[in-house]
C-alpha cells in the first residue's frame, strides 16, 4: 500500500511508474551542454543521437534581437525579451529565470508576430506583472543580438520526444562579441528524466560542460560589461504540508541549484564570492545528505556526499588563498609603518598559489567527473531515486509529516552539538573546530526546516545565538587555516622583507586568536538557549 501511496517508481525489478506528464505549454525544460569549438560536428553523429534519431536533421539560421528599457528593467526582474527571425517569420519570446530547485526549467511565452519589433500586446501582461504592466513599447530598444547556425534533430526515447539543437554562432553587443558552441536538449513531450540520461551518454562522446546561463544571460553580461554575480542560498520551499518524501527532492534540488548558480562566477575567478558560495552550497548539500541518509538509509546519498567532498577540497584551496590575499594580510599591514616589512611583496608571492588553485578548480569543473556528478544527481532527483533504495519497513518514514521529521532531526543535531562541547573550556583548538562543524550542520538544518516549523521570536533568538557562536568559533579557527599557507610561502624563494612580513602575519594571527574564556562565555549563552521546536 505504501508503494502505491508514494507513486512508487522503482528502476529495477518492479513495475515502472508512468512517465511524468509533459511540461505545460509555457514551461521550457531544457538541458544546456557547452561544447568546445569544433566539436558539434562530432556530436551530431554521436551514437546516442543516431540511435534515437527519428527524423532528418534540419539546419536554420536564427537571427535574434534582445530588447529592454534604458535601465534594463526586464533584466533586473529576471526576464528576457527577444524577437527572432526564422526565414521570413518573426517570433517573439519572453522568458523568466529558473525557479528554486529547477535550474533547467523556465517559464516561456512565445508567439508569431507580424513585424521585426516587439509586440507587447501579444503578451499576457496581467499574468506576468512587473515590469511589463504599464510599459510602453516605445521604452524598448535593442540591447544585443545573436546569430546562430542551428542544426536540430528529433529524438524518440521510449515515447519521450526530445529536440536536440546544435548551436554555433555569435553574441554581439556593440563592438563586443562572444562565440557560442552548445547543445540544447528540450523535452517537448514525455519524461524529463530522459534529458539527464542523454546528457550522461553524450559526456562519453565529448568534453561537455553543464551550463545554466542562457544566451540572454551571456548577452546582458557582454552588453553591460559585467561579470556573472554570485548567488546566496535561499531556503528550500518546505512547508508543514510536505511529507519526508517531498523533503528529500526539495532539499537536494535546492542545494544543487545553489551550487550550479555560482559555477560560472567561480570559473571566472574575478569575484571570490563565487567560490565561497559554491563551498556553502556543498556544505549545505553534504549536511542534507548526511541527515537524510541517517533517517531514510538511501545509499546514493553516500555517493553524492563523497563527490561533494571531493569538489569541496578543490574549492577550499582557492578560497583559502582568496581569504589570505584579501583579508588575512590587511590588519597586520595596516598596523605597522616601517620599511622592514613588504606586504605588497607578500601578496605578489601568494598570487601564483592562488592562480594555481583556481586553475585546478577550473579543470575540475570542466571534468567528466564533475559533470557526471551533476547530471546523475539531477536524474536521481527527478526519478525520486531514494524510493528505490529503501526496504518496505523503511517506507513509512517517507510519509511522515515534515514538522515531525524536522523536530526529530533538530533534536538529534542539537544534542550532538552539546555532546561535542562538553567541558568546553578544556577543549583543544581541533576539538573546538569539531564543535564548529556540528554547529554548521545544525544551522543549515534550522534553515532547511524553518518553513515547516514557522517563524516566532524564540526561533529568531535561537538562530541569532547559533550564528554568533558559529562566527566566533570561525574567527578562532582562522589562524589554523592561514598557518599552512604562511609556511608554504616561507619555503618559497622570497626577499628578506617578505620573509619578515610572513613572520609578522604569523605573530598577528596568534595574537588575534580568541581567548578560551571569551569563547566559553558565548558557548554558555548558546547552551542555555531554549530550543524553539518540540521534541
Amino acid at each position: 500500500m505504501l508503494r502505491e501511496q508514494l507513486a512508487w517508481s522503482p528502476e529495477t525489478g518492479a513495475e515502472p511508474d508512468p512517465a511524468e506528464p509533459a511540461p505545460s505549454a509555457n514551461e521550457e525544460v531544457e538541458l544546456k551542454l557547452l561544447a568546445p569549438a569544433g566539436v558539434l560536428d562530432k556530436l551530431c553523429e554521436a551514437p546516442v543521437i543516431v540511435r534515437y534519431g527519428r527524423s532528418g536533421r534540419a539546419t536554420h539560421r536564427l537571427d535574434a534581437t534582445y530588447y529592454d528599457t534604458g535601465d534594463c528593467a526586464l533584466f533586473s526582474h529576471g526576464l528576457s525579451l527577444r524577437v527572432r527571425r526564422t526565414g521570413k517569420k518573426y517570433f517573439q519570446t519572453l522568458k523568466s529565470g529558473p525557479t528554486d530547485g529547477q535550474p533547467f526549467s523556465r517559464a516561456e511565452w512565445e508567439c508569431l508576430i507580424s513585424g521585426d519589433g516587439p509586440d507587447l500586446a501579444q503578451l499576457p501582461v496581467s499574468e506576468i506583472g512587473a515590469p511589463l504592466d504599464g510599459l510602453s513599447p516605445d521604452a524598448l530598444a535593442p540591447i544585443f543580438t545573436t546569430t546562430v547556425r542551428r542544426r536540430t534533430q528529433r529524438l524518440d526515447v521510449g515515447g519521450t520526444i526530445v529536440e536536440v539543437a546544435f548551436d554555433d554562432g555569435t553574441i554581439k553587443a556593440g563592438d563586443r562579441s562572444e562565440a557560442l558552441s552548445e547543445l540544447e536538449l528540450e523535452v517537448t513531450s514525455g519524461d524529463r528524466r530522459v534529458l539527464y540520461d542523454l546528457g550522461l551518454e553524450l559526456l562519453e562522446t565529448a568534453p561537455l560542460r553543464i551550463g545554466i546561463r542562457s544566451k540572454s544571460d551571456r548577452g546582458y553580461e557582454l552588453a553591460l560589461g559585467v561579470a556573472p554575480k554570485a548567488t546566496k542560498a535561499t531556503p528550500p520551499s518546505i512547508t508543514a504540508e510536505h511529507s519526508v518524501d517531498d523533503i528529500v527532492g526539495l532539499l537536494i534540488a535546492n542545494c544543487q541549484h545553489h551550487l550550479l548558480a555560482n559555477q560560472a562566477v567561480a570559473e571566472a575567478g574575478q569575484d571570490p564570492e563565487g567560490v565561497h558560495q559554491m563551498r556553502v552550497a556543498l556544505r549545505r548539500m553534504r549536511s542534507a545528505c548526511s541527515l537524510l541518509r541517517r533517517q531514510i538509509g538511501s545509499t546514493s546519498l553516500a555517493g553524492f556526499n563523497a563527490e561533494a567532498k571531493w569538489l569541496a577540497q578543490l574549492l577550499g584551496a582557492a578560497r583559502d588563498w582568496d581569504v589570505f590575499v584579501r583579508e588575512t594580510i590587511i590588519a597586520p599591514s595596516e598596523a605597522v609603518e616601517t620599511d622592514l616589512f613588504n606586504f605588497d611583496g607578500l601578496r605578489e608571492a601568494a598570487e601564483p598559489h592562488r592562480v594555481a588553485a583556481y586553475a585546478a578548480l577550473r579543470e575540475a569543473l570542466a571534468s567528466r567527473r564533475y559533470n557526471r556528478f551533476q547530471l546523475s544527481l539531477r536524474r536521481w532527483i527527478e526519478s525520486h531515486g531514494w524510493r528505490n533504495e529503501l526496504e518496505d519497513r523503511s517506507l513509512a518514514v517517507l510519509l511522515e509529516p515534515s514538522p515531525v521529521f524536522a523536530c526529530r532531526v533538530l533534536t538529534q543535531l542539537h544534542r550532538t552539538v552539546l555532546k561535542r562541547g562538553e567541558h568546553f573550556r578544556r577543549l583543544e583548538p581541533s576539538a573546538r573546530h569539531r564543535v564548529r562543524v556540528e554547529l554548521k550542520k545544525l544551522r543549515y538544518a534550522v534553515d532547511f526546516f524553518r518553513g515547516a516549523l514557522g517563524e516566532n521570536t524564540e526561533a529568531r533568538n535561537y538562530i541569532g545565538q547559533l550564528a554568533q557562536l558559529q562566527d566566533d568559533l570561525g574567527h578562532d579557527h582562522d589562524a589554523s587555516v592561514a598557518w599552512p599557507l604562511l609556511c608554504a610561502l616561507a619555503r618559497d624563494s622570497v626577499a628578506s622583507d617578505v620573509q619578515r612580513s610572513i613572520g609578522m602575519v604569523m605573530g598577528w594571527q596568534a595574537r588575534g586568536r580568541f581567548v578560551v574564556g571569551r569563547l566559553h562565555k558565548f558557548w554558555q549563552q548558546f547552551k542555555s538557549m531554549p530550543t524553539f521546536w518540540s521534541g
